[in-house]
């Protein structure tokens, strides 16, 4: 008797294939760089078949959407329970998301419009970089501080991030993204 989706244990093998496919994927993204990936090379650095990567995913841009979707689920940071501080500290967790090997491919390919027709990439991605910052501002509310609107937080400083990291400007780094938050809440910029 199969089991389906429905009733399989966490943890099973279907768990360990994929944590060992996403962590080859990040390796080789990050030795090769995201244009010189192949399932193949995958599926060996993996240890599992092809064939399973072509029957899960399909595509190196939908594994690539995948990787994406799941690699910021962990390693937030903690609240400090300061607006500032907070804000602060999930724009720099941010950026360091983005700048690490392989960031901005992941993002590239999460947002493709044609890697899968039943996931919308672009709202996905959005949803999850604002829970990344919901509860700084749920937080705030909660200490009875008046915090800006989520969709200003996203516009004046998360948008500014992607922008300068996707188009490689210079100076995009941790003192960047205090400034942004220092200049969004009408604050000094932070001491260098």
């Amino acid at each position: 008797m199969n089991a389906d989706v429905s009733t399989r244990r966490p943890g099973g093998r279907s768990t360990r294939v994929r944590a060992a496919v996403h962590s080859a994927v990040v390796a080789l993204v990050g030795e090769r760089g995201a244009d010189q990936v192949t399932l193949p090379a995958v599926a060996q650095r993996a240890g599992v078949n092809p064939s399973t990567l072509y029957r899960r995913w399909g595509t190196l841009a939908a594994l690539l959407a995948d990787v994406a979707e799941h690699r910021g689920e962990a390693g937030a940071p903690p609240l400090a329970g300061d607006l500032r501080a907070d804000l602060e500290n999930q724009a720099v967790w941010t950026l360091a998301e983005l700048s690490r090997p392989g960031g901005i491919a992941f993002f590239r390919a999460e947002v493709a419009p044609d890697v899968d027709e039943r996931h919308d990439g672009l709202r996905e991605c959005l949803r999850r970089v604002s829970e990344r910052f919901r509860p700084v501002l749920e937080s705030a509310r909660e200490r009875g501080d008046a915090p800006p609107a989520l969709e200003q937080v996203l516009d004046r400083i998360v948008a500014p991030l992607y922008f300068r990291v996707v188009f490689s400007i210079p100076g995009t780094d941790e003192a960047y993204a205090r400034a942004l938050v220092a200049d969004f809440l009408g604050e000094p910029p932070p001491e260098p």
